[in-house]
């Protein structure tokens, strides 16, 4: 009988996180405090984030140890399987074997929870009583709302208007939870009062969900702000996934000729790849590949330069791709990718070229993840429907060439609360839209007087 999963056991579940800004060649670019233009230092970030959170998004340290209590936390669905996809192979009939990391084998059915949970439990034992946070497609909002509930934290999420509207269940897995979840743009901060004041029927974007949640967090007593994608700690937080992976593969004796995740703010993508990155950078011959969307081709049309985070400008200047942070992104239905910007981290590695970005349009991601659900029976998230897209346009390269090639990528979610967008797409209701270049040269604009990187 062939294989398909490869299993750990419990007690070979990574105790360390990965951070890779130790092995980085060429140092980052720092953040920069938008008043003075110098970089931002930890007290700069303390209104925003608890001071264990700061130090491991500045440390240097390239083994960063996971608490107990967090461990004990993962072990509800960690070690997550690795899967071979041989019904994924036969039909795309190419000289490729394919694996992947089955996230949505998380409570809340995506990877967030590997970073939402320790956030959870760093902001408990610093004395939090309550987070604000942000979610496009819902898929962090949820992640958070359960990690909120395990360490007793009262949880607000302002959830981008578009998708709170297209995703019902999601706001109701949050509620489940004990969450609160707002639409936004929303009447309860300034931020949202400005955009409504002028688009009163604003989709949303991530940017201004950003901007609600910081304003909100700095406002209220005892409150900090989470974020689940871009920043460094939650890319760090994410790479348990890479490393189980490694350590699955090395058990069959396989390594992968490419790795490969969906890209919106990096966070999954980061998780599966920066500990193939580790290997680039030492010499190991391996491709490691970010789908994006056409719609927010963040990396492929954005220009790297310092932007804001948010719409209303409360965080720092990042160094990243971006599109401008006034950019609002169609209203396309794999709304986790949605955001204007590339975490800092991956932006360094793809501008240092040990990273590929590939954009693809939703036809193209729903009909991959479609072919996928009709063999390996698991729907999945319309945003991982981009990392299978990337998969099925590898295969091909193979096939053309001739070449056998290991795929690795990771299934960063389930789709089965995203029901809504397959029946858009199976009635024909979806269009393979393209965000056209006028729009985002009129996004940068916004950005053209920043210092430059």
């Amino acid at each position: 009988m062939e294989q398909i999963k490869v299993f750990l056991n419990e007690d070979e579940i990574p105790m360390q996180w990965y951070n890779i800004q130790a092995d980085l060649p060429t140092p980052m670019k720092p953040p920069l405090h938008p008043g003075t233009g110098q970089p931002v230092g930890p007290d700069d970030l303390s209104p925003i984030f608890p001071m264990n959170l700061i130090e491991q998004e500045v440390s240097q340290e390239r083994w960063i140890d996971i608490p107990e209590e967090v461990l004990a936390k993962y072990l509800l669905w960690r070690p997550s399987p690795l899967f071979r996809a041989r019904n994924f192979e036969k039909l795309l009939d190419a000289p490729v074997r394919i694996y992947y990391k089955h996230e949505g084998y998380s409570p809340a059915g995506s990877h967030k929870p590997n970073t939402a949970v320790p956030q959870a439990y760093y902001n408990k034992v610093f004395g939090i009583k309550r987070l604000a946070t942000e979610t496009g497609a819902g898929q962090w909002g949820s992640a958070l709302s359960m990690a909120c509930r395990m360490f007793d934290l009262e949880c607000r999420v302002y959830m981008v208007r578009v998708s709170y509207d297209q995703k019902p269940y999601r706001r109701m897995m949050m509620n489940t939870w004990g969450a609160e979840c707002i639409a936004s743009p929303s009447t309860l901060t300034e931020s949202g009062r400005a955009v409504l004041a002028e688009h009163p029927d604003s989709p949303g974007s991530l940017g201004i969900a950003i901007s609600e949640a910081v304003e909100d967090a700095v406002t209220h007593e005892n409150s900090r702000y989470s974020l689940g994608s871009v920043l460094n700690h939650v890319l760090m937080h994410q790479t348990i996934i890479g490393l189980e992976a490694q350590k699955q593969l090395e058990k069959i004796g396989e390594y992968p000729d490419v790795v490969m995740g969906c890209a919106g703010g990096g966070s999954n993508f980061a998780g599966i790849a920066l500990p193939f990155v580790r290997d680039k950078i030492h010499g190991k011959n391996i491709s490691i590949v970010g789908a994006e969307p056409t719609s927010c081709p963040t990396m492929t049309k954005g220009p790297f330069a310092y932007d804001f985070g948010d719409l209303a400008k409360k965080t720092p200047l990042l160094p990243m791709y971006t599109l401008g942070h006034d950019f609002i992104p169609a209203p396309i239905h794999a709304g986790g990718l949605r955001y204007h910007g590339m975490a800092p981290i991956i932006s360094h590695l793809v501008k240092e070229g040990f990273i590929e970005p590939r954009a693809f349009n939703q036809i193209e991601s729903f009909e991959a993840g479609i072919n996928w659900a009709r063999t390996e029976g698991f729907i999945p998230a319309p945003e991982t429907d981009h990392a299978i897209a990337a998969v099925v346009q590898e295969a091909m390269r193979a096939k053309e060439e001739g070449k056998e090639k290991v795929i690795l990528f990771n299934w960063s979610g389930h789709g089965l609360v995203d029901l809504a967008s397959y029946e858009a797409y199976l009635s024909g209701k979806l269009q393979p839209y393209e965000m056209p270049d006028s729009e985002i040269e009129r996004a940068l604009k916004a950005i053209e007087n920043f210092p430059k990187p």
